[in-house]
């Protein structure tokens, strides 16, 4: 961020998304904050300092940060000029799984938001999920369904999961226990419905995935529905079985990288941590 319409000098509270060497001491940093939505910011010698940074440059670490726009060149980089810690996060960051869990919920949040946007509400869903997976009453694998259906609808390109989009039937009066996920149009199709319009050729992966869609059932759907739309402190509660935590992946996990337009290097870390537990 090299700009921006309040040229004062700022602190903010902060997730760290991202963070590059730039040089032998330096580092660029990419946060999301509670305040200014995404930025990027200088750390000089932030290899070096440990007393300004102490504890801060680890990823997904909640920081309250201070920075300040440079005095001769506006234009040129936001500089970091001090964290706090708020909050590490160490049972994630010492878990393997957790990690690659919540690397992908922070790619999607860098890769998707513009920078200098006030994003409040995504602040605080990412900070919640970090908060329950660090916590660990609740299993991660849900943790990530929560999020990401969540994170489409306050970017606001939540798919329809309550109705066959063409006949409009609800999916309760819909006369089978599947229905289809079209993952480009982001909507449910009956049975009916989706045998009547002209299908692509389609290449079958796992858990009834292909290059268009995938097969979700009734409960699935609910159950996306229902953690979509309650508070999130109560979202938590709802038990997820093997099966529908199998297909929420699959259909959020297709369907965001879809729209969002990229591969993520993280998702292919997760899919491998998954394949090997």
């Amino acid at each position: 961020m090299a700009s921006d319409n309040n040229m004062d000098d700022f602190s903010t509270d902060a997730i760290l998304l991202r963070k590059i060497e730039y040089g032998d001491h330096d580092l660029i940093i990419t946060f999301l904050t509670r305040d200014k939505g995404k930025i990027s910011v200088m750390a000089k010698n932030a290899k070096k300092s440990v007393r300004r940074f102490s504890g801060a440059m680890d990823l997904f670490s909640v920081n309250h940060i201070q920075c300040a726009f440079p005095k001769k060149n506006r234009d040129a980089m936001i500089n970091l000029c001090q964290t706090v810690l708020e909050n590490g996060f160490s049972h994630i960051r010492y878990d393997v799984v957790n990690t690659a869990y919540a690397s992908y919920w922070t790619e999607i949040v860098s890769q998707w938001l513009e920078e200098g946007k006030a994003q409040p509400d995504i602040f605080e869903l990412l900070y919640t999920a970090l908060e329950m997976v660090d916590d660990g009453f609740i299993r991660t694998e849900v943790i990530s369904l929560l999020f990401q259906i969540r994170f489409m609808r306050l970017s606001g390109f939540s798919p329809g999961l309550d109705q066959c989009d063409a006949c409009r039937t609800g999916i309760e009066g819909v006369d089978s226990a599947r229905l289809w996920f079209d993952f480009k149009a982001g909507r449910v199709l009956c049975p009916q419905c989706r045998g009547s319009e002209s299908c692509a050729q389609e290449f079958p992966g796992p858990f009834g995935r292909s290059a268009r869609g995938c097969w979700v059932s009734k409960g699935t759907l609910k159950q996306l529905s229902w953690i979509n739309a309650v508070e999130m402190a109560r979202a938590g509660r709802i038990k997820f079985s093997s099966v529908a935590i199998q297909e929420g992946e699959t259909l959020l996990e297709s369907f965001i990288p879809f729209h969002i337009g990229r591969n993520f290097n993280s998702l292919k870390f997760l899919h491998k941590m998954r394949s090997e537990i």
